[in-house]
């Protein structure tokens, strides 16, 4: 007889996965995208799919590489960062002020959802081609390393594309 270590039945795909609360409970993850405004991907991240989308905004913009620019003076930082009513909380934009990028963020209740659409879409459609990916549509990796990295390759592939091209 064999003694095995028995993993919890949330545990079977691995870590960074959660209930989806959309999916009926099914175990998931979320991707967490930072761009510019051309849709090239700046920062990657992956979460449980039951996480809150502010509580990794903070790893996002820490993962941020500086910016160099050829025109004007080079910054270290972006100046602005667009987001959704998912990010509205006064933490986030204090953290943010404090590293001098001032937050665009729409307000829960306040703003409709149309006016941080002109910035948003170029989010959204860089979402759609890291969905084109079909390794990335279903998670199939159990470490959240390996499943990271196949999102690191897609996202050199975007903008592999997008300079190429």
């Amino acid at each position: 007889m064999c003694d095995r270590l028995r993993q919890p039945a949330g545990d079977k795909r691995g870590p960074l996965t959660g209930p989806n609360p959309t999916d009926r409970g099914k175990l998931g993850s979320k991707i967490h995208l930072v761009c510019d405004r051309n849709g090239l991907p700046l920062s990657l991240g992956i979460s449980g799919a039951n996480m809150h989308d502010s509580l990794g905004l903070e790893p996002l913009v820490r993962g941020i590489p500086p910016i160099r620019s050829r025109r004007g003076p080079r910054r270290r930082k972006s100046a602005k960062l667009h987001a959704d009513k998912g990010y509205d909380y006064d933490h986030l934009r204090r953290w943010l002020r404090q590293r001098d990028i001032r937050p665009r963020i729409a307000r829960r209740g306040v703003e409709s959802s149309q006016r941080p659409g002109r910035h948003r879409w170029v989010v959204e459609r860089t979402v759609s081609w890291l969905a084109g990916c079909r390794r990335l549509h279903r998670r199939y990796e159990r470490k959240a390393e390996h499943f990271l990295a196949f999102v690191g390759i897609a996202a050199a592939l975007i903008g592999f594309r997008r300079l190429a091209g």
